[in-house]
């Protein structure tokens, strides 16, 4: 489908025999600039014509205007009062229209530009011009004190009016109109073709233009964004952007980003990734995830404020490496999945997954080669770990104030360890990332401990988050921060089991625990509720009344 433009124009008409001697023939439209508005232009008139005032007051000198690209739009300053008149004359210049000063000869019809200025100390009371300028202009009738000023033309002025009656006051709201119908070469034609615009995006621009009405909605913004940055018609861009923030969704967040980026709207692309950082999962679920462009997945994957399991973002990939093979015409196979993939797979935090989420995925995906597949494997099972190629820097989703909560009333000592892990069962009542535990350290003074903190899906068995570690004590009661390489999340109502396995000498011990403990933030009052159940199988004696693990680091 495509939009046409009728043009219908209509001449301007000058006071016959007022042109200047020796003013070239060619036919110039004529602009009345009394009673300048912005930038020196008049404001509309009823009539096609401009006309003196009947009750006898001031009438702006008639002068010619040059149908160019860029033509000259004096200013009006701030010495010049609302009763000054200015008449301007230019003939276009062979080499550059939009720079011709008042005054200079065309470089190719020799004709004069002049601009006059007359004044008088009574509207009553009739000027008299000076010779020279009473033969390029007619005499005017009596105005306050004039001052002649004269400003370069402005590019694209249209782009500062922001409503109808500016627009208006200007001629036209789009630079590019006024190139393609006033410019040096103009069309002359009463039908423009535009096979690259919507027809109703079209329609929408025009209705802007003239009437301010605004009439976008879901299935139009796209192509109406397009269209006004096409035309430049800044201000309808700006509502078209202010639209899709409203609109703003998990669910559309990477298609959105993906026009964000085509059409270099750097706030909008900066809401839709703040979206996702906060929204992860439920983007990456959508169904427009798997038509963005490789740029747009690489600059998601880069960022470190993903709130999401890396095993999880790997998956994503997977599909969205599937979906760009059939675009690119190859068969979906391992190679060319890397292939499509190509830098995006190197952002994949692959030592941030657990061994088990590792073996039963990524490394059966055929995607990664022999070699990577067992320096990630050693990586996993290996003190100290080898160097691998990916990287192994935390996501940090978490946003806020960090909080925790301690479940033991009292600290009492000696608990002793043999290699059994010590364990509690927990839920919460509102999704939560735990980033860490604090332990209870030595009662023979200080010491180090070798550590392997867990949290594990109670209902499948699943390792979500590791961290063979340790830490030093200092031989008090306090508690010490052992933390998880990257957060956890903990869903509602979901049973979890912390778990900690210490190498070290007998330790204090937390007693008079509590089976539900809450946490409310100060600034909004929400309110965190942990409940704790025994952990049933071998637990190193932990259990809800004493043991380890008395405290749960988190974010909500």
């Amino acid at each position: 489908m495509r939009c046409c433009v009728c043009l219908f124009q209509q001449s301007l008409q000058c006071s016959p025999s007022k042109m200047a001697a020796g003013e070239s023939n060619s036919r110039s439209s004529c602009l009345n600039l009394s009673n300048s508005g912005p930038l020196g232009n008049a404001p509309p008139s009823n009539s096609a014509h401009s006309s003196p005032a009947s009750n006898g007051g001031s009438m702006g000198a008639v002068g010619g205007i040059n149908r160019s690209a860029g033509n000259s739009n004096p200013q009006s300053g701030p010495e010049n009062g609302g009763g000054a008149e200015t008449a301007v004359r230019s003939t276009p210049s062979a080499q550059n229209p939009s720079r011709q000063s008042v005054g200079q000869s065309g470089a190719t019809s020799g004709a004069a530009s002049n601009m006059t200025a007359t004044s008088s100390s009574s509207s009553s009371s009739a000027s008299t011009a000076s010779a020279d300028a009473s033969a390029a202009v007619p005499s005017l009738p009596s105005s306050p004190a004039s001052v002649l000023v004269y400003r370069e033309p402005v590019y694209n002025w249209q782009a500062t009016k922001s409503t109808v009656k500016e627009r208006f006051a200007l001629a036209v709201g789009s630079a590019v109109f006024d190139a393609m119908f006033n410019g040096g070469m103009a069309t002359t034609s009463t039908e423009i073709e535009l096979p690259d615009v919507e027809p109703a995006a079209f329609l929408a621009l025009l209705k802007f233009l003239y009437s301010d009405e605004v009439q976008i909605g879901p299935e139009t913004v796209m192509t109406t964004l397009y269209t006004a940055k096409k035309y430049a018609v800044p201000a309808l861009e700006a509502h078209c952007v202010e639209f899709l923030k409203k609109n703003l969704r998990a669910d559309n967040a990477f298609m959105l980003l993906t026009q964000a980026r085509l059409f270099d709207e750097p706030q909008l692309a900066s809401l839709c990734l703040e979206n996702i950082d906060k929204n992860t999962a439920d983007a990456l679920a959508a169904e427009g995830f798997t038509d963005i462009d490789l740029d747009t997945l690489v600059a998601v994957l880069e960022r470190d404020t993903l709130g999401v399991r890396e095993v999880r973002l790997f998956g994503a990939a997977v599909r969205w490496a599937d979906a760009e093979a059939q675009r690119q015409q190859l068969q979906p196979t391992p190679e060319n999945k890397r292939r499509v993939l190509g830098k995006a797979l190197s952002l994949i935090r692959f030592p941030l997954m657990t061994i088990e989420e590792f073996a039963a995925g990524p490394a059966q995906s055929g995607i990664l080669t022999d070699r990577e597949v067992v320096s990630l494997f050693l990586h996993f099972t290996v003190n100290p770990k080898p160097h691998v190629e990916f990287i192994d820097r935390p996501r940090c989703c978490l946003r806020g104030k960090e909080c925790s909560i301690t479940r033991f009333s009292q600290v009492e000592s000696r608990w002793g360890y043999s290699g059994t892990s010590d364990r509690i069962r927990f839920s919460v009542n509102r999704r939560i990332f735990v980033v860490g535990f604090g332990l209870y350290g030595s009662i023979h003074g200080p010491t180090d401990y070798q550590v392997n903190i867990q949290i594990i899906h109670t209902d499948s068995n699943t390792v979500l988050g590791q961290n063979d570690t340790g830490f030093s004590c200092d031989g008090t009661a306090s508690t010490f921060r052992v933390m998880f390489k990257e957060p956890v999340e903990i869903l509602p109502s979901v049973n979890y089991i912390a778990c900690a396995t210490l190498k070290g000498p007998d330790s204090h011990y937390g007693t008079k625990g509590m089976r539900k403990v809450t946490h409310e933030a100060p600034a909004t009052g929400t309110k965190t509720c942990f409940t704790f159940c025994y952990a049933a199988g071998n637990n190193n004696g932990t259990s809800v009344e004493d043991g380890q693990i008395p405290e749960v680091i988190f974010y909500t």
